[in-house]
């Protein structure tokens, strides 16, 4: 999905910038360090941005030959962008200003009226998904995973950095190849490409900020913004179109991508680690041991009650790592943070299950393991026994209490 949606932002560049454009704003993407994490991730934002870029792709297509077999196309890629994440609803503004611009400049041959069709069939493709996140909203504060932004915080999330870097770079070039540093290059780029270009780039962080800030409920979470991430790629290559002639920006592409790869790349790891959370190690040496009770705490903010109860059915997505990674034994499943509920479930386990079996683990996120071993530590009925840890591993922890004699044992 990552691939295809580099592909469908060159193609873009190459539309809305200029023909030869396209290999930079491909290298550009890579220099995004989000971006490049978001490809190797099971979650749906390298989805994301495929069907945003693709979408875009199909709107401006459509303009441009007012076919309905271009406006069929954008209009199941842009149904689909809400779909794959409710947190992408922004996106629909960047279609909306592009097409309005080329509406009311008459820069097409399509219609107010047949615009007006085709937002409404997507309108009517979207109700269901307004509908469920109407539903959601009431639960917003249990999905907030992060404090509320601050200014510094959203002006770090337009990567303005790689922006200045790419004009900055455009300039030396020009100054190195023509000695002529002083002179803009003519930019010819229409306003409506540039509103999209700009509202691809500043919609999402703007519109997650001012929710957070005036809602109270923090979605300004750097996967959440990723989806204007191309938006910043397409930003830094206009930065450096200011500077350079047609002719050379493959030439300032190919030294944008070795750049890329010389400070990017991770060269002294044959393997690179994706992420901090190494369930696969982690399980791995749990499964070392002799099975027993297996106390999962989820993952996940949302695992609180009423969602989350002792019997939650599996598997569900509350525990959605423990079919990939999983540890041999009796799952016990407790919920993110320590409850009432779940207090009264861990001192039934404690004074029956776990003096029975002699020995169990803890396994799960970090604080919540090691949260769940000091509740357990404090227990009367575990007195004397002790407690280690098996890592590390990353941000993920397996913690063994066992009885005295059997920890001498092993």
């Amino acid at each position: 999905a990552m691939a295809l949606a580099v592909f469908f932002i060159a193609r873009l560049a190459a539309r809305l910038i200029h023909p030869q454009a396209a290999w930079f704003a491909a290298f550009a993407c890579l220099a995004l360090k989000n971006l490049n994490y978001e490809a190797a991730d099971a979650r749906p934002y390298a989805l994301g941005m495929c069907m945003a870029a693709a979408s875009l792709l199909f709107l401006i297509r459509w303009l441009d030959s007012a076919r309905w077999e271009e406006a069929l196309l954008f209009t199941i890629f842009a149904a689909l962008v809400w779909r794959v994440h409710l947190i992408f609803w922004p996106f629909y503004f960047v279609l909306a200003l592009y097409a309005v611009l080329r509406l009311a400049r008459n820069e097409t041959r399509v219609t107010w009226i047949q615009a007006g069709v085709v937002c409404a069939i997507l309108t009517m493709a979207l109700a269901p998904v307004l509908i469920h996140a109407i539903s959601l909203f009431g639960e917003a504060r249990a999905h907030v995973i992060a404090a509320l932004p601050t200014a510094w915080d959203f002006a770090n999330s337009l990567k303005f950095r790689l922006i200045v870097q790419c004009a900055v770079g455009g300039w030396l070039f020009r100054w190195l190849i023509l000695r002529s540093p002083g002179k803009w290059i003519h930019s010819s780029i229409p306003l409506a490409s540039l509103s999209l270009i700009a509202g691809w780039w500043l919609f999402q962080p703007l519109c997650l900020f001012g929710f957070s800030i005036l809602t109270g409920n923090s979605v300004f979470v750097p996967r959440y913004l990723s989806l204007g991430l191309p938006g910043a790629a397409l930003t830094a290559t206009v930065a450096a179109s200011l500077f350079l002639a047609p002719a050379y920006w493959k030439p300032a592409a190919a030294m944008l991508g070795l750049g890329v790869l010389m400070t990017l790349g991770q060269w002294r790891e044959a393997w690179p680690a994706h992420h901090n959370s190494d369930w696969r190690t982690a399980s791995a040496k749990a499964n070392q041991l002799a099975p027993g009770p297996v106390i999962y705490p989820s993952p996940f903010v949302e695992a609180k009650p009423p969602v989350w109860r002792p019997d939650y059915p599996l598997p569900g997505f509350l525990y959605s790592h423990m079919p990939v990674y999983p540890v041999h034994g009796s799952a016990y499943l407790f919920p993110f943070e320590i409850s009432p509920e779940s207090e009264q479930f861990a001192a039934t386990l404690a004074q029956d299950t776990l003096p029975a079996a002699g020995h169990f683990l803890i396994y799960g996120g970090d604080h919540n393991v090691l949260a769940w071993r000091d509740w357990f530590a404090r227990r009367q009925e575990l007195a004397g026994w002790t407690n280690r840890r098996l890592g590390p591993f990353g941000d993920v922890e397996v913690v063994v209490f066992a009885k005295p004699s059997l920890e001498t044992q092993r």
